[in-house]
């Protein structure tokens, strides 16, 4: 590799890293706003938290990263020819082939680490998410209830507190109304939320529980120094928790029959090519790059038309991907637009930036007026 080129490649990282860092920053602060009702409701730890909304990450990443590498290409290349030092390079003879490597270095970087992502990273950090969030959703020990406000525990239930002692609850009323033709409140002194080998239970001390027969319109009442509340119905079943297509990896998603998902075969096989193909959009989006500031003449006065006309292009492309993950998922007979979609992208761009490569003499650039003054 040129000594420009290491060069170039230089002046690329330090843009990159600074906008990944910012689009990851702003997708980490919405995604962890998802996460707030597990502080909430379920009394989640601050670490805990921490390390939950990290593990989303993954997800996300390898969509930001071509993303924040197409910006910082923009920028860089816009700022050198701004600053004539493309134009230099171009007048001394410097192919536009040797000015656009160090962004395919860069890009097959990028590819490199998207694949990574996508086929182990992202599965695994995203069934430990999923593993995590649903021993917490699932885990009436650690049940946080709201004081002075009518909470539902379940569909059914209803409790009240008046207040709580650390772990012990105060001034509590329960309405049980799984039974609709025999409803059930109760009402006592104190609680506490316990698990046990038979299931979670609410232990109640010191009240008196109504009953209503609807039919006979008769109400029993009882009044109980302690009292426990069954809420095995509630609790996480037994047996392995369904992986979403996200948890898995690509083996698996290339082959739903074997893992008992025929009805979901086409979310399957979408993600599956979603991520074989998703690495190849740094290539697309740096070809776009390329052919909208290197193509045509040099102008150092600003290339906005171009930049506008890659950054539209770029979101037309996006766009289209999403489309067609969506549109594979419900027809497995389009996933060859899957690929064709970038590999379309990246041969248009290199063709318009090869016909569009202007004539100079001693084999450098034509400069635009703009240059030349």
């Amino acid at each position: 590799m040129f000594r420009y080129q290491r060069y170039l490649l230089r002046q690329l990282v330090g843009p990159f890293v600074l906008v990944a860092l910012g689009l990851t920053a702003v997708v980490w602060l919405s995604q962890s706003l998802r996460i707030i009702d597990l502080i909430v409701n379920k009394g989640l730890s601050l670490s805990d938290f921490l390390l939950m909304s990290m593990l989303v990450l993954p997800t996300f990443l390898g969509a930001i990263l071509p993303i924040a590498f197409f910006c910082s290409l923009l920028f860089v290349y816009n700022k050198l020819t701004i600053d004539s030092e493309l134009v230099s390079l171009r007048a001394a003879g410097v192919s536009h082939w040797s000015l656009a490597a160090p962004a395919l270095v860069m890009a097959t970087v990028i590819a490199i680490l998207s694949y990574a992502i996508g086929m182990y990273a992202m599965p695994v950090s995203h069934r430990e998410f999923k593993e995590r969030q649903f021993v917490l959703r699932s885990d009436f020990s650690s049940l946080l209830l709201e004081e002075g406000t009518f909470n539902t525990l379940s569909e059914g239930v209803t409790v009240y507190i008046r207040g709580r002692d650390g772990g012990t609850l105060n001034g509590i009323l329960v309405h049980d109304a799984r039974e609709g033709e025999k409803p059930i409140t109760m009402m006592a002194e104190r609680g506490v939320l316990v698990r046990t080998a038979e299931g979670p239970r609410f232990i109640l001390f010191n009240g008196h529980r109504q009953r209503i027969d609807r039919d006979t319109s008769r109400l029993s009442l009882l009044n109980f120094d302690r009292y426990t509340m069954d809420l095995s119905a509630f609790a996480r079943p037994d047996g392995p928790r369904w992986r979403e297509p996200r948890e898995r990896f690509v083996d698996e998603l290339l082959d739903p029959d074997a893992h008992g998902a025929d009805r979901m075969r086409g979310k399957f096989l979408s993600e599956a090519h979603s991520r074989i193909v998703s690495p190849l959009f740094a290539y697309a989006l740096a070809a776009l790059g390329l052919a909208a500031l290197l193509s045509g003449n040099l102008n150092r006065r600003g290339q906005w038309r171009r930049i506008l006309a890659a950054i539209a292009a770029a979101i037309a492309f996006e766009a289209l991907a999403l489309f067609l993950v969506n549109a594979t998922a419900k027809n497995s007979q389009l996933i060859p637009l899957m690929y064709l979609n970038p590999v379309l992208v990246i041969a248009v761009s290199l063709a318009v930036l090869r016909r569009r490569l202007p004539r100079s003499l001693g084999g450098g650039a034509a400069l635009s007026p703009g240059v030349r003054g």
